[in-house]
Formats: C-alpha cells, sequence, structure tokens
C-alpha cells in the first residue's frame, strides 16, 4: 500500500462498527493480507470479522503495544472525526507509533505531516507521515473533455453519504476485470485511494478546480480502459456535500449513473446534531441526478445499487425486490449478491458503442 508491503494495524477506537468505521472497513474489506490488528479498546479481544463482517480472524486490541506484537509496521486512521481534524487522544497514538518506527497513513483533512512536533519525530525515526487527502498541485477548469473519451464513463452517485458508493464501484471494476474487460477504478476519497493507490481525495481541493481535476483523473484513467468507473461523493440532496457531487457529474461526464441507497435509511446523515431532513422518495431522488448530470451530459441511471447489510438475508432479498419493483430500475446488492446484471449491461453497451463507432 502506498509503496510498499505493510503489515498494518488500523486506528478505530470505540468506533470499529459497519457503519462508523468507514474507511477501516473499507481497508479491511478490499487489502486484508496487510492488516494486522485493528486498534479499538471498547471491543479488545474481538475480530474483526465479529464487529464489521469481514476480516476473519484479524485482532481487535487494545492499542499500539498489542498491535506492535502482532508485528504492525504501520498505523492506518480509519476513521473521520467531525471535521478531519485530530483528536488529542489520537495524537497520542500517532506518536507513539512513530517511537516505534512505524510510518503513519492518514486521511484527515488536517495534514500529520505539517505538524511540526510529529513530522520532527519522524524525521528522527526514519518513518514517514503521509497524508492521502492533500490536494495535488494541478489545477485545472472543466471543459467537458471528459465527454469525448472512447471509454465508457460510470459514476457512482448516492441517495446519502455512506451508502455504498466506493464499494459498488469497486465491485463493479473487479467483476468486470474478472471478465476480462479493460476496467479502470477512479478513487476520488482517501478510503479509495487507500485501496487503489491511485486516485485524489477532492473534497481537499478548491471548489473552481474540483471538475477539472476529475475530468483530469478520467481522462488519464481512459487512455488504458475501456470503461472508467468513477467513485461518487455525497449526495446532491444533502445540505453539506452536494457541491461535490455536481462538481463529480460535470467533471466526469458519464454516460450511466449507479445510485446507491442503504435500505432503510429515511433521513440524511448529518455530522452535527440536529433534525436531519427527510430522504426523498428513490424515484424522485434518480430523476434528481439524471437532470443534474444531464445539464452537462445525459446518463441514465443504469442501475440502483442496494446496501442491505442491516438486513438479515431473507430481508434482503425482499427489499431488493420491493425497491427494483418501485423504481422499475434494475436492483443489486453489490457486496451480498455480487454485481453480475449491472456489468452484464454494461459490457452490452460498450459493445453497442464499439459496433457504433465502426459503421460511422
Amino acid at each position: 500500500m502506498l509503496g510498499k508491503k505493510r503489515r498494518i494495524a488500523v486506528m478505530a477506537e470505540g468506533s470499529f462498527t459497519p457503519l462508523d468505521a468507514k474507511t477501516a472497513l473499507g481497508v479491511i474489506r478490499y487489502r486484508p493480507d496487510e492488516v494486522v490488528a485493528v486498534i479499538d479498546s471498547v471491543r479488545a479481544g474481538r475480530t474483526s470479522e465479529d464487529c464489521v463482517g469481514v476480516g476473519g480472524a484479524i485482532p481487535v486490541v487494545t492499542g499500539i503495544e498489542a498491535a506492535a506484537a502482532h508485528d504492525a509496521d504501520t498505523l492506518l486512521l480509519g476513521l473521520a472525526p467531525q471535521g478531519g481534524m485530530l483528536p488529542d487522544s489520537w495524537r497520542r497514538v500517532v506518536a507513539d507509533a512513530l517511537m516505534h518506527g512505524w510510518d503513519v497513513l492518514s486521511g484527515l483533512h488536517v495534514f500529520l505531516s505539517d505538524d511540526p512536533e510529529l513530522a520532527a519525530l519522524a524525521e528522527a525515526k526514519g518513518c514517514a507521515l503521509l497524508d492521502v487527502r492533500r490536494p495535488p498541485a494541478r489545477r485545472s477548469i472543466a471543459a467537458r473533455r471528459a465527454a469525448y473519451v472512447d471509454a465508457l464513463v460510470v459514476l457512482t452517485v448516492g441517495t446519502d453519504c455512506n451508502v455504498g458508493k466506493m464499494t459498488t464501484a469497486i465491485e463493479l471494476h473487479r467483476e468486470l476485470e474478472d471478465r476480462g474487460v479493460r476496467s479502470a477504478f477512479v478513487a476520488t476519497g482517501q478510503t479509495g485511494i487507500f485501496i487503489a493507490d491511485q486516485g485524489a481525495a477532492i473534497d481537499a481541493v478548491p471548489a473552481d478546480f474540483v471538475a477539472g481535476l476529475v475530468e483530469h483523473l478520467v481522462l488519464e484513467a481512459a487512455r488504458d480502459a475501456d470503461i472508467v468507473i468513477v467513485e461518487g461523493q455525497g449526495a446532491i440532496h444533502h445540505p453539506a456535500y452536494s457541491g461535490v457531487t455536481l462538481s463529480l457529474m460535470h467533471g466526469a461526464c458519464p454516460e450511466v449513473l449507479v445510485l446507491c441507497h442503504q435500505a432503510g435509511r429515511t433521513h440524511v446523515k448529518l455530522m452535527d446534531a440536529g433534525p436531519a431532513p427527510k430522504l426523498r422518495s428513490l424515484t424522485e431522488i434518480l430523476r434528481d441526478n439524471e437532470r443534474a448530470a444531464g445539464w452537462i451530459r445525459p446518463a441514465p441511471v443504469l442501475a440502483l445499487a442496494l446496501n442491505t447489510m442491516l438486513l438479515d438475508e431473507l430481508e434482503a432479498r425482499r427489499a431488493i425486490e420491493t425497491t427494483q419493483k418501485l423504481t422499475g430500475v434494475p436492483t443489486v446488492d453489490p457486496v451480498r449478491f455480487g454485481v453480475e446484471a449491472v456489468a452484464t449491461e454494461l459490457q452490452r453497451r460498450l459493445d453497442e458503442r464499439k459496433r457504433r463507432a465502426s459503421n460511422e
């Protein structure tokens, strides 16, 4: 990960649950061979599988010393505290990791390498502070260039935050690769970057340049891919994160969308306490996403990805069936039941585009 094979201790103190530890869960699901322990003193003594349903026997431990007993050599901050800052309690953990000579991987909005005390400690111990949310120096303005790539561009969008946009994108990418399709996954958030070893955390980029950066990422990915899957962020109806969603739509110029939703969620998830807005109906959200994307390039919702992690299997199947009937859109749970139907439709569309191009 990020330049070398690692033995990672994932920091998830007090929050190692499926809904709270998004980064931890993503890294454990997709790079389990590099995770040797999870730090959460509240759940110490259990396994990753017990806590989040993935990761098998990866142990949950009390702290740095316990993780060191599992030969960890890297600390990864697996949570995103409110505001993306570094809590004082975490600062002590980061310092302890550096004292052990470990690299520290962070997706926080505050950059650890800019902290004089931590930077000096890292230099003294010969280890690195890697801030994957640090924006690239490149600043360009979008000009709808991604609409003209030969690759089929797909963007995952959501009804809310933390509903499965990244997971859906990765599952589609992996399914297509397994079929021999030249596919690329474009990571646009810190968790995706940890998993893919590439990408940019677009929520750390000045607003005027987000769409331009996304456009650049798509153009680069399309050079060696027939299908480009772009990881979505936020939601167009979210009071805090609608801007980043629109920038993704208008920078990536997708040809199709995949709408992601968590079964049973009825209200927008807000970081601050207060009255959360009620989610609009799925059909309304679906049409609004199509309209917003269509301001730059028409892009229908190809499928709906339903996150059923809080349901049992029978409830999950019923929820998928009900959602498909309600929206009229093919509905899948990417993690539980796979994305075969969506991948097949993407391949069909790709073949159709190639036939049209050869006849022109």
